[in-house]
């Protein structure tokens, strides 16, 4: 892309399709990264202060990877902020903070320690899947017994979100930290999260991963409900255990009878799956 401008923030640069203040941002304390290859709209910073880590979610500017309107960024950023509030969780990444800058609006989480499991802008393509530096690599090499605790940790979130009424929309192995020092996994992306039951408005390109997204995330006017979550959750159990978009058993690392309920929960049907997230994820504690 041509015409990027570059932003200095002490001794970190990026850019940006245009100019924008984040001496906000500096005022807060010291930033010590950055993650700014993300389309939705945010930038993101890992911040120093008082001997505590925090990551910034903010939207406003315009990433090298963004096609949008800063201002419909904004509006999501600020729409999610009583989704984090209703779905606080263990194992979600905990929300400290959020206010408007004068051209954007700042989310302040509590830092987590963990690697994203779709880091793009490290392994982008196939070094995904075979650099060993590649946390989803790393991820794939753990025992099945770790892998295993991580997914539970994933279903019983979304269980939560579902008895909360919500429905996970955008959920892919993006959203997934994990801490390979202390085996802990978290969530950390649920600004798409909407009330159940809810529709695709946006057709083919409703939010997610090609995948791990179910038959009705392709089509406009389609149910999103507790029923296409659960078919994202199979869909992430033959990521993490299996040959990911090869549901063949002979790639299926784990029990025969899990793979049998995340088969059922991966139906092209949507009425031969699991009828709920709950009924799924009690179908897999079972056996």
């Amino acid at each position: 892309m041509d015409n990027l401008i570059t932003i200095e923030l002490g001794s970190l640069e990026f850019q940006l399709q245009e100019h924008h203040d984040f001496s906000w941002l500096e005022n807060m304390g010291e930033v010590f990264c950055v993650f700014d290859e993300q389309d939705s709209g945010n930038i993101s910073f890992g911040l120093k202060r008082d001997n505590q880590k925090f990551f910034v979610k903010y939207a406003g500017a315009k990433p090298m990877e963004y096609n949008g309107n800063p201002e419909d960024a904004v509006n999501r950023l600020k729409e999610a902020i009583p989704v984090y509030q209703t779905l606080d969780h263990p194992h979600l990444i905990k929300l400290v903070d959020h206010f408007k800058t004068t051209d954007g609006f700042a989310a302040v989480f509590e830092w987590f320690n963990g690697e994203c499991l779709h880091a793009h802008w490290s392994f982008g393509g196939i070094a995904k899947y075979t650099n060993p530096a590649s946390p989803f690599y790393r991820f794939k090499r753990l025992p099945i017994s770790k892998r295993l605790e991580a997914l539970d940790r994933l279903f019983s979130f979304h269980s939560f979100v579902e008895s909360q009424g919500y429905v996970a929309v955008d959920f892919y192995d993006g959203s997934i930290l994990y801490n390979f020092e202390n085996d802990e996994a978290k969530i950390c992306d649920i600004d798409f999260y909407q009330k159940s039951p809810s529709v695709n408005d946006m057709g083919e390109s409703f939010w997610g991963a090609d995948r791990s997204k179910s038959p009705e995330e392709y089509k406009l006017g389609a149910p999103i409900d507790s029923i296409t979550n659960v078919y994202n959750l199979g869909a992430i159990a033959f990521g993490l255990l299996g040959g990911e978009t090869d549901h063949s058993f002979s790639k299926w690392e784990a029990d025969e009878n899990q793979y049998y309920v995340a088969i059922k929960a991966t139906s092209e049907d949507r009425d031969a799956r699991f009828l709920s997230v709950k009924e799924f994820y009690q179908a897999w504690q079972n056996v």
